[in-house]
């Protein structure tokens, strides 16, 4: 959130100052969590915290009489549109919701990628042209985003970024199983081949052993994975599964394939492994990892 903050200060001013706001401890109401900042510039008031932090940090705000009438008041939240600033804006501010699809980093190639980023914008109508010229002033392309929707956006995006991060770790430290000795070498290509034949063509770039329905290929990955990464499995499991039910619909993969591929893809019991608790020693959960396992299937 602090990347975030930093980039959008930046690509609009020039610098990376920016005063602060906060949600004060004894004047909040029980229910606000604070002290939070809140970037106050030109802009008005930018409110980069998190999701979850967000609806009590505007009511204290509201509280406190800290937004002005007049006073734009901005948060970049995937998950909310303008409604979760309706305390502030019975005040008199401003709303806007204004989301860069993009991961920051807070390092100074954030500022970099806001060219061109698309922002996920809702706001009131007399303020559309207001948000517009914001997020064109950013370089970025707005996409307008209704306030119902906004929870099933951010969802979209969490699955193909943030998922995407599990899937290549995972992916890594396999591979570094394996014997490779520069994994992130040998994905790079082939991820960004991927990504880009999926962008431009849809399940149409399906390939692979599911797409295929080599049932005997996707069962020796799950004993392997299995044997070695228990954690892995229901993961590989259930995206098989939906590979499998999307390559369907395509007419890539043959139904007369697709009964043994689902039957290797059923769930067992043993593919449930328990969560170890954060902070628990290694030995607490000796059930979790097969003989042999190291740190492979740790939480991380």
């Amino acid at each position: 959130m602090e990347g975030c903050r930093r980039a959008i200060s930046v690509r609009r001013t020039g610098t990376p100052s920016c005063a602060t706001a906060a949600s004060s401890p004894a004047s909040s109401p029980p229910s606000t969590p604070a002290p939070h900042r809140a970037g106050r510039g030109r802009l008005g008031v930018l409110l980069t915290v998190p999701d979850d932090t967000l609806p009590g940090l505007v009511e204290g705000l509201a509280a406190t009489g800290a937004v002005r009438p007049g006073q734009l008041l901005v948060h970049t939240s995937g998950r909310y549109g303008v409604g979760v600033l309706d305390p502030a804006r019975r005040a008199g501010a401003l709303p806007l919701a204004l989301h860069p699809a993009m991961t920051f980093t807070g390092t100074p190639v954030d500022v970099q990628r806001l060219a061109g980023c698309s922002f996920g914008v809702t706001a009131p109508d007399e303020l559309r042209l207001a948000a517009e010229a914001l997020v064109i002033e950013m370089g970025g392309e707005p996409e307008w985003i209704a306030e119902e929707a906004r929870p099933l956006y951010h969802a979209a995006l969490a699955l193909g970024a943030n998922h995407l991060v599990t899937l290549v770790a995972e992916a890594m430290e396999l591979l570094s199983a394996a014997g490779v000795t520069a994994p992130d070498r040998m994905l790079g290509p082939l991820l960004g081949a991927a990504l880009d034949n999926a962008l431009r063509s849809g399940d149409a770039a399906l390939t692979g052993p599911v797409a295929r329905g080599d049932a005997g290929t996707v069962e020796a990955h799950v004993e392997q994975l299995r044997a070695h990464a228990p954690r892995t499995v229901p993961g590989y499991l259930a995206m098989a599964r939906a590979t499998a039910d999307r390559a369907l619909d395509q007419g890539l993969l043959k139904p007369d394939l697709a009964a043994a591929l689902l039957a290797v893809l059923a769930d067992r019991a043993e593919d449930s492994v328990p969560r170890q608790a954060p902070g628990a020693a290694d030995g607490d959960h000796p059930d979790e990892r097969p003989d042999g396992e190291d740190q492979d299937g740790t939480d991380r």
